[in-house]
């Protein structure tokens, strides 16, 4: 049986921390030739490296950047199991540890979240953006609350984890002024050889988009796809294209972009899904979201 080493995984914790060995061994009171020597055991244990060099400057790899987001929530589960020992209060509000697909709009994310940091309570936050198969393999080992993305799991899928919906709306096709001008009138039709910024064949909406294109014979010029929605609204935003958005969030879009809604599809559908490992959802945080969801959101559709 493998075991992991907590005091080379606590040297790792500090140095990403920290963003230097020199640093973390002034912190930890060790020579940085003991810490890099710790580093490079845990390295060879683990199987890959976990920093790289940027400049003076240390920054995590794809691996260390899983590996930190364990040992921040094994260490700070360490502090608080010694407050609770010692009959210490909490040095703050409980952790809420949220994945987020990275295909979600952030406008979207905010609302959806925004009940769990109005707990009475009070949340500690902590975002994390990947993709929906890292994310899930976490949530399956705790180390996420929840994750929110905008597709249902999949059947089949070797994890036991349940999908729930948290509401719906429909589509808005956004562009700088002087291409949504001329492409108002005659909407949908006028979207008819239209540059357009597209989400990437593998998106949930990017299928939507297709067939709702096909059965309005409509063929737009794609100029770029994206797997970044925010980069989308920046290239949208220098006149590049046009962008479609949640519905619910069009106003913000504008505001915030300096882009015109060109037209609207209730067919083509957003939807956004909170994957939990509990079929019954019992973390307050998370029951915040799901009844404010169900108690509906302007814009939206819900559950019930």
């Amino acid at each position: 049986m493998d075991w992991l080493n907590y005091h080379h995984l606590h040297y790792f914790w500090i140095v990403a921390k920290e963003e230097s060995i020199t640093r973390a061994g002034k912190r930890l009171r060790l020579a940085p030739s003991t810490v890099s020597m710790q580093l490079s055991k845990l390295e060879e244990d683990l199987g890959g490296a976990l920093f790289r060099r940027s400049g003076r400057s240390l920054e995590l790899t794809e691996l260390g950047q899983m590996v930190f987001r364990y040992a921040d929530e094994i260490f700070s589960l360490g502090h608080e199991l010694l407050d609770t020992v010692k009959g210490r209060q909490g040095t703050g509000p409980p952790r809420f540890t949220v994945g987020i697909v990275d295909i979600l709009p952030k406008l979207v994310t905010r609302r959806i979240l925004e009940p769990a940091l109005s707990l009475p309570q009070g949340v500690r936050l902590v975002c994390h953006e990947g993709k929906e198969k890292q994310l899930l393999a976490e949530l399956a080992v705790h180390s996420l609350d929840l994750v929110l993305t905008d597709t249902p799991v999949k059947p089949g899928l070797s994890i036991k984890v349940y999908s729930h919906l948290l509401g719906e709306c429909g589509v808005s096709f956004c562009a700088v002024a002087t291409l949504a001008t001329g492409l108002q009138p005659g909407f949908p039709r006028s979207l008819h050889g239209a540059p357009m910024l597209l989400p990437t064949p593998m998106s949930a909406l990017r299928g939507h988009l297709d067939q709702w294109f096909t059965s309005q014979g409509i063929r737009p010029r794609v100029i770029g796809e994206f797997d970044d929605r925010a980069l989308i609204k920046v290239f949208g935003q220098a006149g590049d294209g046009v962008f479609v958005v949640p519905t619910i969030i069009e106003e913000e879009v504008c505001r915030r972009h300096g882009v015109t809604v060109i037209g609207r599809s209730e067919t083509v559908r957003e939807r956004f899904y909170a994957i939990s490992v509990e079929r019954v959802i019992k973390h307050p945080a998370v029951v915040a979201i799901r009844d404010a969801a169900w108690g509906g959101r302007e814009g939206w559709k819900t559950p019930l």
